[in-house]
């Protein structure tokens, strides 16, 4: 069943890299790139800060700094730990079937940390603003799986590395905009 799923996890992927060329492959780098997100990031800042003045904010910081920490450490622990799966372009066999378009290959990838913190940060900040921005968690959304789907198409993700990544940052991101509820209550 396992060995199953994996195989058309890997013909899944190999079907969406190979949607890519050349033309698009530098816009896929940025896209993937974390830094290429801070405009976005300070921008979501001062809408968070227009709404909810300076010491909401601090606390909203706080708890997006967990969301952070607690998504990426999640993903170690299910790489480097638990799974130890290969990343695609450290499998051989598809190798030569593949596409890869990244600057580097790290050793595992079950599952995406950039999956994991995006999705986090879209259902943190979409449930959080949605009140005053009635379409920003959809935009947030699309946003994250822009993201997600970057890391397939350079070569670096499974799709159920995404998935499962995008799965588990919602919950955090959840957890967290929970938490921020509960920190504004307790510290207001």
């Amino acid at each position: 069943m396992i060995e199953t799923l994996l195989q058309y996890d890997e013909q899944l992927f190999l079907f969406l890299n190979n949607l890519g060329n050349t033309s698009w492959d530098g816009f896929w780098k940025i896209v993937t790139e974390k830094w290429s997100s801070i405009p976005l990031y300070a921008f979501l800042l001062y809408l968070v800060f227009k709404q909810f003045g300076l010491r909401s904010t601090l606390i909203i910081m706080v708890c997006a700094a967990l969301m952070v920490t607690a998504s990426d450490q999640l993903a170690s622990l299910f790489k480097y730990i638990l799974f130890k799966r290969p990343r695609p372009c450290r499998v051989e066999a598809i190798q030569e079937h593949m596409r890869f378009v990244a600057d580097g290959c790290g050793r595992y990838g079950y599952f995406s940390a950039h999956a994991a913190s995006t999705m986090a940060a879209a259902v943190f900040l979409g449930l959080l603003l949605k009140p005053y921005y009635k379409y920003l968690p959809f935009i947030l959304l699309f946003w994250a799986a822009v993201v997600a789907y970057s890391r397939i198409y350079l070569g670096v993700h499974y799709p159920l590395d995404i998935i499962t990544g995008m799965f588990f940052g919602a919950w955090i991101g959840y957890g967290i905009f929970r938490l921020n509820k509960w920190a504004q209550i307790k510290f207001q």
